[in-house]
């Protein structure tokens, strides 16, 4: 199948990209890598009549340490994070998740600013940026604002973004001397959608843990962080953390997902705890 006609323009800069969705008299979307957005399309589960393509926009390639942290840009790709290009304050987390991304001819075009607005349940760096607690940078022409990334995406495939919001970069907080992580994804085969994805990290004293894959948006488990947060729990009061959370934001999971996601934290878990 191939995509229904749609009109299409490039933008230079983020002002004139926020200009072509505002003035776009229904429908319009964003493109830059494209590795999702154009077989969505060309599959007919998404149709837009306008696609404004920001590829070319420098100044969305480029990241910069700042004192709080590091602002990565919108069109970083997943390549340029996994082959080092952009410094990793995370102890090779970032890396580490970039690397187990789809397949590398994807990994070369897909941009981490297109997975976070997309917003896919089953995407890698919304969980993992979550669990980091950074803020998503948006701009609309000269207007820019921050939204913490927890409650930036709202649902499957739904965003705070306005019709002409653009997401430019990820905030990303420094981490402290004693931070720590670990990661586990499950998928079916290499290079499928994960089932399920983890990311726990501790840093200056306190625990974040998130959760994606099969679940109706990527979302923080609180509950089970403060288990973490205390350093002597049980092995039961974990779990028992755990499926407080996930009955909580998944009360329709049925016995397998719910094992899964719970097997999936636990193996992260353990490899944070072994660094």
């Amino acid at each position: 199948m191939k995509s229904a006609k749609f009109d299409y323009v490039v933008a230079n800069t983020v002002a004139e990209a926020a200009a072509s969705l505002t003035s776009a008299g229904a429908s319009a979307a964003i493109i830059a890598g494209g590795q999702s957005l154009v077989p969505m399309l060309n599959l007919r589960v998404a149709a837009v009549d306008l696609l404004v393509d920001i590829s070319g926009i420098e100044e969305l390639k480029t990241t910069r340490e700042t004192p709080a942290g590091l602002l990565i840009g919108a069109l970083i790709t997943h390549a340029d994070i996994e082959d080092g290009k952009i410094p990793d304050l995370f102890g090779g987390l970032l890396r580490d998740v970039a690397a187990g991304i789809s397949y590398r001819a994807i990994r070369n075009y897909g941009t981490i600013g297109g997975s976070v607005a997309l917003a896919d349940p089953a995407a890698d760096w919304p969980v993992c940026l979550m669990a980091l607690g950074a803020d998503v940078c948006i701009a609309a022409g000269e207007t820019t604002r921050s939204q913490p990334i927890a409650t930036f995406i709202q649902g499957q495939y739904t965003t705070a973004l306005d019709k002409n919001e653009i997401v430019v970069g990820l905030d990303v907080p420094r981490p402290d001397a004693q931070f720590s992580w670990g990661f586990r994804k499950v998928v079916r085969k290499s290079g499928a959608f994960a089932d399920s994805i983890a990311v726990v990290v501790q840093r200056d004293g306190n625990v974040s843990v998130a959760l994606g894959g099969a679940v109706p948006r990527p979302f923080l488990l609180a509950a089970t962080a403060r288990q973490l947060g205390d350093g002597k729990t049980s092995d039961g009061a974990l779990r028992a953390a755990i499926t407080q959370d996930l009955t909580a934001q998944m009360s329709q999971a049925d016995a397998y997902l719910m094992r899964l996601h719970t097997s999936t934290i636990l193996h992260a878990v353990r490899e944070m705890r072994s660094r």
